[in-house]
């Protein structure tokens, strides 16, 4: 059944906050893609896109990509939805989509990549520079023995040599493995393992808040437990002292030294895979998802040109890593759509917190994406950081990672982008290849909503039957198939079938939980595994943390169920406060009263529990599950490979 809803009415955060401007209608690429389609309104592109073979279509020609060989057909379901294959009989590699067709062309000339170090050093590379580095190591692979197929584990940080690994990987065939910058030796070992990798691509270290931290004694206890890994290519970065073993390693600027700026692009098939890129579940190893040429870099794209508009004159940053999602994402979607790419290295309030503000107006960046948690941590200090940076090039918001509280996309929404850009809230998964919600140009915004499915996603909210439901909450599923899709988990196949389509007849059931409001608006209301139960009512964390969120002594909120003998299981709510002084009865008090005004006291929370911190990925995730499992005593804790900080688990076993 579906989730119940609990009251939210709240005005101000129900109320429309932005509007489409004329020109976002006239001179956004989506609806440029609408008028050449003779299509009048959004929801009549909704129904159009809602056959595939049309739509995708229609997409790579919009997006102008170039085949090698043309394809034959758009679609092959003759193995059913769950393994979906498209643009058959097409050769097609997205390196030369995002790179050598640029590189000769007008767009030889203009800004491909600004990487900006944790320090503030600077390095900018055009598209031709970009394409003569790639073809640089990507000859060098070749010569190194790396072969169309093989694995090639990436192991940086955001640094330039992370996308040139990206594309070299592209370029000649090979498979590529992003792995979170960081991971300990565990968690780089167990993808190095179960993907096979021949390959592994490594720096001495980084900088994080002007310290170094080692990369490469990490690597090299991995590659000790990873048998398959014959060579390692080490970047020279931080400059810290390392062991090379003889044989096996070698420095990458003395490996590309000599090699020819010319480079042939191996012709890859459509259908061929290009990335395994793995998610952690909460047991288990974590799952590698096989992405394919023609599959994540298209969707990708079409987020980005459809949703967050970019065009070649944009100048697009994302926070992220390169083992999260986001990276390989930005990296191709930006690239293949000739618009600059910005890559930073450091952390958004290093060495203060106007960091992300001043790049955005020292390097003219156009399109931000930040995720909930980072507006959340950002806005304690303040809005003088915000506002002493000119912030006048920025015309596009983006977020996702976690679900918004009102407050923070507001605050967000006014000060960063002054009330005339849009928030383009995104949510989809690795899996997916993007977005299976967002937000457009050409729509309005609520506060924390979405406008609806993404162009070309089947999306719907059910019961647990499959029927739709509407103005309650429900599991987010997609009806039909897109080329994004993973092509299974790296030789699991039948997990992840298990996964996502063995719930219903031909359905992707996502693990989230979403809501659909009386206005036609789109909202995430948590991860269903998070959900909680309280005496027969359900309701998503995210509900809770918000109504937390909104008292202003509190930074950071997490929202767990927990057993209860009564109720089955009731809320514990985890906080973390601006400062630790304020731990007090009052405050706890006067924050369960906020929840039970907001939700109803039935669902308020049996405990408000102070902590220092909250168990975190480098992204600012939530790791709900590993709060749940830490609180009540689960010695098994599941998948630790993306907690951030391991301390933060101490700190919930000593709540009060």
């Amino acid at each position: 059944m579906a989730m119940d809803s609990a009251e939210r009415s709240n005005p101000a955060r129900d109320a429309i906050a932005w509007f489409p401007s004329p020109d976002n209608l006239n001179s956004s690429r989506l609806g440029t893609f609408m008028r050449c389609h003779g299509i009048a309104s959004y929801q009549e592109l909704l129904r159009r896109a809602l056959d595939p073979e049309w739509f995708w279509r229609a997409v790579v020609d919009d997006l102008a990509l170039e085949w090698y060989r043309p394809y034959t057909a758009v679609l092959d379901l003759s193995r059913g939805k769950p393994w979906a294959t498209w643009f058959t009989g097409g050769l097609f590699n997205w390196v030369h989509n995002g790179l050598d067709r640029y590189a000769h062309s007008s767009q030889g000339d203009k800004m491909a990549l600004i990487w900006e170090g944790d320090g503030g050093q600077v390095r900018r590379f055009t598209y031709l520079d970009l394409w003569r580095q790639t073809n640089r190591l990507a000859n060098a692979l070749r010569a190194l023995g790396v072969h169309k197929g093989d694995r090639v584990g990436i192991y940086l940080p955001m640094i330039p040599e992370s996308a040139i690994a990206v594309l070299a990987c592209g370029k000649v065939g090979a498979i590529f493995t992003p792995i979170f910058s960081g991971y300990g030796a565990g968690a780089v070992a167990s993808r190095l393992q179960d993907c096979e990798a021949r390959f592994l691509i490594t720096a001495d270290g980084f900088f994080r808040r002007g310290s170094e931290v080692p990369m490469k004694q990490v690597a090299d206890a991995a590659v000790a437990q990873s048998h398959s890994v014959e060579r390692v290519v080490v970047c020279r970065h931080s400059g810290g002292t390392v062991d090379m073993v003889g044989g096996r390693d070698v420095w990458l600027h003395e490996l590309v030294e000599g090699q020819s700026e010319e480079c042939d692009t191996e012709r890859t098939a459509a259908e061929d895979p290009y990335m395994i890129i793995y998610t952690s579940g909460t047991t288990g190893r974590p799952k590698g998802a096989v992405h394919v040429h023609c599959g994540f870099p298209i969707k990708g794209a079409q987020d980005l040109a459809h949703c967050f508009d970019v065009r070649e004159s944009d100048t697009v940053f994302w926070h992220t890593d390169l083992g999260w999602m986001m990276g390989p994402w930005v990296i191709s979607g930006t690239l293949m759509l000739g618009a600059t790419l910005v890559m930073y290295e450091g952390t958004p309030d290093y060495p203060g917190p106007d960091r992300l503000w001043s790049m955005v107006q020292r390097h003219g960046i156009t399109v931000l994406g930040l995720s909930p948690a980072v507006i959340r941590a950002l806005k304690p200090h303040g809005v003088d950081a915000v506002r002493s940076h000119d912030l006048a090039s920025l015309r596009v918001l983006g977020s996702t990672g976690e679900v918004w509280d009102p407050e923070s996309w507001q605050w967000f929404f006014a000060n960063a982008g002054g009330g005339r850009c849009p928030i383009i809230n995104y949510s989809g998964g690795t899996e997916v290849s993007g977005g299976i919600l967002g937000c457009t140009p050409l729509t309005p915004l609520k506060p924390c909503s979405f406008s609806g499915p993404v162009p070309g996603m089947a999306a719907d909210v059910v019961d647990e039957s499959g029927n739709s439901v509407r103005g309650a909450v429900g599991e987010l599923v997609v009806r039909n198939v897109w080329p994004g899709m993973t092509r299974g988990f790296w030789r699991d196949p039948d997990r992840y079938v298990a996964t996502y389509w063995s719930r219903l007849p031909d359905t992707w059931v996502h693990g989230d939980w979403a809501e659909i409001d009386a206005d036609g608006f789109w909202f995430i209301r948590g991860r269903s595994d998070d959900t909680i139960k309280v005496a027969g009512k359900r309701l998503g964390p995210a509900e809770v943390e918000a109504a937390a969120l909104a008292h202003p002594s509190v930074v950071m909120a997490a929202a767990v169920g927990v057993p209860h003998a009564m109720k089955g299981e009731a809320v514990a709510l985890f906080v973390v406060l601006r400062d630790r002084a304020d731990e007090t009865d009052d405050v706890r008090a006067a924050i369960t009263g906020l929840v039970a005004v907001e939700l109803g006291k039935a669902l308020r929370p049996d405990a408000v529990l102070f902590v220092s911190e909250l168990p975190h990925t480098r992204n600012a995730k939530l790791l709900r599950r590993l709060i749940r499992s830490r609180y009540i005593g689960d010695a098994n804790l599941g998948d630790l490979s993306s907690l951030e900080n391991p301390s933060s688990l101490d700190a919930i076993a000593q709540a009060h």
